[in-house]
């Protein structure tokens, strides 16, 4: 038995034991509405937004998760005529991080066209080197989310935030920005997990996923490459970046456990694929036959 029949023999077997079971049937609601992340083909769709999109539809997902917004007026005219779902997006976060004024006016004007569109899900999707450089960096990040969240909610939109593997640096005293948000963070603040990340970061996705149970709003569903040095803090190799079913994180315990713990969308994402529309069409083949 190869590795990744041997992976995906354990994960069934540990589904099966849940109540959970099966967790990919074909009435369960990730499968019905799976999303893809964009970012997976930005050159793509730098080059051709309509053609790529169409073909994203046509591969089988049921919905797109932006970035860079609100500057998507093409994805969004796109994802429209192809019948693409839009649910959430990444979003220029320093209207959160970094707000040029106490009212937080450009996010305001982002929640103001977020709801023109219909969007219920807005995410942080990174912080730069000088915004995560101590712990109290990571406080006044958090006290910023956690006063545009209330922003969020009046006008009916999740707020939430998307690691990478940096927040589970140990730093001052051992402690991680990523403990500090998960005590910062007001219940409006929810977390949009990436499960290749939380990996990298060397912490296993379903057990930190039972932590946060309930406030976890979205899942990134990726897979790692065997061999990497774990846990790594920064950057990692092109080739660590995995269609899902060829790494080392079995998928189908991390979608048992979203469905536990209130996960309302899951999406594919790769980072990094010399052909990535194929990657994504192989990533969901995998999803369908779990």
């Amino acid at each position: 038995m190869n590795r990744r029949d041997f992976l995906r023999a354990t994960s069934l077997a540990l589904a099966s034991a849940s109540p959970l079971a099966r967790a990919l049937e074909a009435d369960n609601a990730y499968r019905r509405n799976i999303g893809l992340q964009l970012y997976t083909l930005r050159n793509e769709l730098a080059s051709d937004t309509p053609g790529t999109i169409k073909a994203i539809a046509k591969a089988g997902y049921k919905q797109a998760e932006m970035f860079g917004f609100p500057d998507c007026d093409p994805v969004i005219t796109a994802c429209k005529e192809s019948g693409l779902a839009l649910n959430s997006t990444h979003f220029q976060w320093d209207t959160v991080v970094s707000p040029k004024d106490d009212r937080y006016s450009d996010f305001q004007r982002i929640l103001e066209k977020a709801n023109k569109i219909g969007l219920k899900h807005l995410v942080i999707p990174y912080l730069t080197d000088q915004q995560r450089k101590t712990l109290d960096d990571f406080k006044k990040v958090a006290a910023h989310a956690n006063k545009a969240a209330e922003l969020s909610r009046k006008a009916g939109i999740q707020l939430s935030y998307h690691n990478h593997a940096f927040e589970f640096q140990p730093r001052e005293g051992g402690q991680t920005g990523f403990e500090i948000f998960m005590k910062e963070f007001t219940p409006e603040v929810q977390f949009e997990l990436d499960v290749f990340w939380v990996k990298v970061g060397g912490v296993e996705p379903v057990s930190l996923m039972r932590k946060l149970s309930g406030r976890v709003s979205q899942l990134h569903l990726k897979d790692l490459k065997d061999g990497l040095k774990l846990p790594e803090f920064g950057s990692v190799p092109n080739d660590a970046f995995q269609e899902l079913g060829d790494g080392i994180i079995p998928m189908e315990p991390i979608i048992v456990a979203g469905k536990a713990i209130g996960v309302k969308h899951c999406h594919v994402e790769q980072d990094q694929s010399p052909n990535p529309l194929e990657s994504v069409r192989q990533s969901l083949a995998y999803l369908q036959k779990l």
